[in-house]
């Protein structure tokens, strides 16, 4: 049976469509619909629960140890308020998950995992804790609400002191108090654009949720009017379509259990000259990548979604792994894994769909980056 986030009622109150999704009821659109939610996340800004998140804390005199051991990119230069990306890999060098390593201080972080993955995340390192550290499960006590946007900067300010606010990308401050509620809040997101992500107790999410509606003048009506719905609630099929438009991996679709994280252009987070972690001799073993990921730009007509056939002539190159048309960008377009020899940019290929083939040519990734 799903279980409900703390934001459930608010969701429902928003006119969310419900849907199972990690276990989960989340809304996967709202009556403004995915077209609409995803264009106000790059034009203003939209508002989602991510309160599925899993939440680990490490912690202890050997944590700095056991999260350098546990993940492939380097922790150990980490500044206390900083926000680091890693895959956590297995011993065959394959993706447990990709997470974010929040350093606390040197002997405290917060790891946020995918909510899919929580359960196996949780047992996969607490298998692989040693010395003095402890690890605790907080998943269930934290809410957790991304606002994302241009304009998300604009309605936290109406809510907090901007001082307080987290200046670096992929940094955080604890304690801020929005609203008077008190919140970690990180300068990250996983929609391409600028925003933040706010961690609060579940007793105080649904009041946070509505003052950001509120700050962001949302009306809960269709018609969008000058200087109203600066914000509007946003849910899973946008979350899917914005990430996909900035090209950025997700675990089951980019990457899994047998994906080397060099295969799924994830390179810059893996630091083979550090000391030994679970999964380099693994990635190591394997030699040069025999995938690399590449976007495509469908020129035929249609759409490919994910495990597309990719064909240069009748020789199968891959698969795609994720797949829509994008808003923003106006067109439809498609990452894969393909054969590396065969993925040089401008290559015109092929993608199965339904049977049928359809025109595709290789382009560089992102799809779309924002404007700094």
């Amino acid at each position: 049976m799903e279980r409900k986030t703390p934001l459930y009622e608010c969701q429902v109150k928003a006119g969310g469509k419900m849907v199972p999704f990690a276990g989960y009821l989340l809304p996967v659109q709202y009556e403004t619909g995915v077209i609409t939610e995803h264009m106000a996340v790059r034009t203003s800004a939209g508002l989602f629960d991510v309160s599925h998140m899993g939440e680990v804390v490490i912690r202890g005199k050997d944590a700095l140890k056991n999260v350098q051991r546990l993940v492939t990119n380097d922790c150990g230069k980490m500044y206390d308020g900083q926000v680091k990306y890693s895959p956590m890999c297995n011993d065959y060098g394959g993706v447990v998950d990709d997470l974010l390593v929040y350093r606390k201080s040197e002997d405290d972080y917060l790891i946020v995992i995918n909510a899919a993955n929580r359960l196996k995340d949780v047992e996969w390192m607490k298998q692989h804790l040693f010395g003095e550290v402890q690890l605790m499960d907080i998943s269930d006590e934290v809410a957790q609400l991304a606002l994302q946007g241009p304009k998300a900067k604009e309605i936290l300010s109406k809510l907090t002191e901007e001082a307080s606010l987290p200046v670096k990308y992929y940094s955080f401050t604890e304690h801020v108090p929005v609203a008077g509620i008190n919140c970690l809040v990180s300068r990250t997101g996983y929609t391409g654009e600028d925003g933040y992500e706010l961690y609060c107790s579940n007793e105080e999410a649904e009041k946070l949720w509505d003052t950001i509606l509120q700050a962001g003048n949302y009306t809960g009506t269709k018609e969008k009017k000058e200087d109203e719905n600066i914000v509007i609630p946003c849910g899973l099929g946008a979350r899917d379509t914005l990430r996909l438009e900035a090209a950025m991996p997700l675990y089951g679709h980019e990457m899994d259990d047998s994906i080397s994280p060099l295969e799924t252009g994830l390179g810059f987070a893996v630091k083979l000259e550090k000391e030994d972690f679970i999964g380099k001799e693994g990635i190591v073993s394997r030699g040069t990548p025999k995938l690399t990921r590449v976007g495509l730009n469908i020129t035929g007509r249609g759409i490919a979604r994910e495990a597309c056939p990719v064909y240069l002539g009748e020789k199968l190159l891959g698969t795609t792994t994720s797949g829509t048309h994008c808003p923003y960008l106006g067109r439809p377009v498609a990452m894969a894994l393909l054969q590396p020899e065969h993925s040089q940019l401008g290559t015109q290929v092929e993608v199965e769909v339904r049977g049928r083939r359809i025109s595709a040519e290789i382009i560089p990734l992102p799809f779309y980056k924002r404007s700094i």
